[in-house]
């Protein structure tokens, strides 16, 4: 008989996080608390208007203030090596400007006050056609006369792609719906500013960066500077957040790193929150047209999802919102597409489950529509619609427990309770629904490495150039490698976050645990074997492994990998003030083996909560007039605090070993959260009111219009 399988005791169990003491009394340092001996201070100018030509940058009243160094603009800036891949980093490299708060200019002084003093003192002339600003467009439409068909969108994923004849099977499909949803543009607002400290000597550069990945920043810093890539050391130890916007290299490294070798002397750049909207990038807005076909007995025969959205004029980037349909459900005919619009705005970027996020809302609340129409609870005509393969690549699954979500969910959220009947539930002035919504996002993975060290006192050093952005990951690697190692996990030191370590791909698209944990484990994994044919006492320096996972994880495999998930919501509608509140929110999730329960859980709630913002307070709106995000401090652009969050936030999850991804069978969790949850609000709304929203966010002004125009005598007119 064969030997049972060891049991585990480290990873899977709910470990506290390594840095968390670090953390609450100040010992981890982040990118702007690096400072360097005799350290100077930058604070960027952005441009005033929306797009046209800088005629002058005047710095003299600017130079003549107290402890200023320099002021770089495009007329005496050092030029650089290269010219960027990533436009956005092409700064004071030329005199055009492409949208508001491009920066025109940046102070360089002795402390940060005399550094901002210095920037506000700079005059800046930016004016074309007869001294008058250029025309810019900022606003997106159905018809704007610039719109195309790019040949991908984000991900590289195909933008269109048919099966079938989806029109002629819409038509003649019994149960018909054709909708259409707006989401606005959203932003990511990190806890942690985007900063950077460089310091230049000796030929060497090191810069400490608030970024999701510093192999990337090494390199794009390197071409820039015309600097071998041995010689740049990037380091990112802590990190505060990113939600995407962190994973590319941003304007501020590039300008810390600039006036650093300029000047000759260490250069703090931290970025004020209100510039992060125009530099940082932003979840572009889209706009979805849904048309489902289904039989009456629920299975769908159509579905089309077509998807409008706009991108900046100095780089492509779409968002891939129509994909998650081509994942989600059967449809012998379907048709996905993407449409997008050159504007004079800043460049959309990733922001958390990028595609999935405005996606799956808008295909979840199609969903949910069809149901009614159909008369069937949501719950059942999603699982008529569940489908073996990947609908449209015919890729059998990794593995995929959606059902299972689904059913679990409903156990545990009570749904069985449900008065399917639409504004049912009347508490006083309070309207009470329910609603539910799947969720989806890819499973990835990608080549890294990673060492190993058996000291001789015992204990286990592990490197590797992940970065751990508030996830956990940092913990996580540990408890890999002490599975392997058969050692307690306070006998594992860990060391990541830096170019001087072996090579890893940034934390981004849900990867990175699934890929850093893998090259950890291959590491720790020939450790043990090493060790145990070892004899005798480790030399002082221990033994190390290195291992690399490029030919396994570069590997096309005939699967789909996905996580997916149920997301369930209550909540509560105030028919007098028309504010909704999330009573309770509770998701069941298959996302591959749970290697650490407590930071799982932390990070799926957490993107609940994301989703929670996006639903009823987040929004951004670009100023026709000024050509610029309104909402672009945390006054302004709402997201959610602890009294918008209920006290009743639970996240679950299914047993499920995906051991086709990696050999620890698990998967992405950090975006998975977030996706579906706006469409379980939204739907829940419905169910309270009988009013369906195709709007986000559903704030009081927006529902109380709605409740009152749902109130009045069918063929009435407004004010009439």
């Amino acid at each position: 008989m064969a030997d049972p399988p060891p049991r585990r005791t480290v990873l899977g169990a709910p470990a506290e996080r390594l840095e968390g003491r670090d953390k609450v009394t100040g010992k981890a340092r982040y990118a702007a608390e690096h400072t360097p001996p005799g350290c100077a201070y930058a604070w960027p100018v952005p441009a005033g208007v929306t797009c046209g030509r800088l005629t002058s940058v005047d710095t003299a009243d600017a130079l003549a203030l107290p402890g200023v160094l320099t002021v770089l603009t495009p007329f005496d800036a050092p030029r650089f090596a290269v010219p960027p891949d990533d436009p956005n980093l092409d700064v004071l490299q030329y005199d055009a400007v492409p949208h508001r708060g491009w920066y025109v200019a940046l102070a360089v002084a002795d402390t940060l006050e005399n550094a901002r003093a210095a920037a506000a003192a700079v005059r800046v002339t930016c004016a074309d056609h007869g001294d008058e600003p250029e025309p810019h467009d900022v606003f997106l439409a159905e018809d704007h006369p610039e719109t195309y068909t790019p040949d991908e969108v984000n991900g590289g994923y195909p933008a269109h792609r048919e099966r079938g004849d989806a029109a002629a099977a819409f038509a003649a499909a019994p149960v018909r719906v054709d909708t259409r949803h707006r989401l606005p543009p959203l932003h990511n607002h990190p806890m942690e500013p985007h900063a950077a400290t460089a310091h230049f000597a000796g030929g060497r550069l090191t810069v400490y960066d608030s970024c999701q990945g510093t192999g990337t920043v090494r390199a794009v810093l390197a071409a820039l500077f015309g600097l071998p890539e041995d010689r740049v050391t990037v380091v990112a130890e802590h990190v505060g957040g990113g939600f995407g916007s962190k994973g590319t290299t941003r304007p501020h490294a590039v300008l810390a790193a600039m006036a650093a070798i300029h000047t000759g002397r260490p250069v703090k750049l931290a970025l004020p929150r209100r510039h992060l909207a125009s530099v940082t990038g932003h979840r572009a807005p889209t706009l979805h047209r849904l048309r489902l076909g289904a039989e009456r007995g629920g299975p769908l025969v159509s579905l089309s999802h077509e998807v409008l959205t706009h991108t900046s004029r100095i780089s492509e980037f779409v968002e891939q919102a129509a994909v998650p349909s081509r994942v989600m459900y059967g449809s012998p005919h379907s048709l996905t597409t993407h449409r997008v619009v050159p504007l004079d705005v800043p460049v959309p970027s990733w922001m958390r489950a990028p595609g999935e996020t405005p996606g799956m809302h808008a295909l979840e609340s199609a969903v949910d529509e069809l149901a009614d129409a159909l008369g069937m609870d949501p719950i059942e005509l999603r699982v008529r619609n569940e489908t073996a393969v990947e609908p449209d690549s015919g890729r059998p699954f990794s593995s995929r427990h959606l059902v299972d979500c689904l059913r679990e969910g409903a156990r545990r959220f009570g749904w069985h309770c449900r008065d399917p009947r639409p504004a049912a539930r009347r508490e006083g002035d309070l309207l009470v629904g329910t609603g539910v919504a799947a969720a989806t996002y890819p499973a990835y993975v990608s080549p890294s490495s990673a060492s190993v060290t058996a000291h001789p006192d015992g204990t286990r050093t592990v490197r590797t150039n992940a970065t751990d952005i508030g996830t956990g990951a940092r913990t996580v690697l540990a408890q890999v490698a002490a599975e392997a190692l058969g050692v307690p996990l306070d006998a594992v030191r860990i060391e990541i976050g830096s170019t001087r370590l072996p090579r890893a791909p940034l934390a981004g698209g849900s990867s990175g645990t699934a890929s850093w944990g893998w090259a950890v484990h291959k590491a720790a994994t020939e450790l043990a074997a090493l060790l145990a044919a070892h004899d005798g006492p480790l030399p002082d320096g221990g033994l190390t492994v290195t291992a690399d996972t490029g030919a396994e994880a570069r590997r096309t495999p005939p699967y789909a990998r996905h996580a997916f998930g149920a997301q369930f919501a209550e909540v509560q509608v105030d028919t007098v003030t028309g504010e909704v509140r999330a009573r309770r929110m509770l998701g069941v999730f298959a996302a591959g083996r749970i290697l650490n329960p407590r930071t799982a859980r932390s990070q799926l709630t957490g993107g609940m909560v994301m989703g929670l913002g996006m639903a009823l307070t987040e929004h951004s709106t670009m100023d026709a007039a000024h050509g610029d995000f309104v909402e672009s401090d945390l006054a302004s652009y709402h997201v959610p605090t602890h009294a918008d969050v209920p006290t009743d936030l639970q996240a679950h999850w299914i047993d499920e070993d995906d051991s086709l991804l990696n050999p620890l069978g698990s998967k992405g969790i950090g975006e998975l959260g977030i996706v579906g949850a706006a469409a379980a609000l939204g739907n829940a709304v419905r169910h309270a009111t009988g009013v369906r929203f195709h709007e986000l966010p559903l704030t009081p002004d927006r529902v109380l219009t709605a409740l009152e125009a749902a109130a009045r005598p069918p063929g009435e007119r407004v004010g009439g």
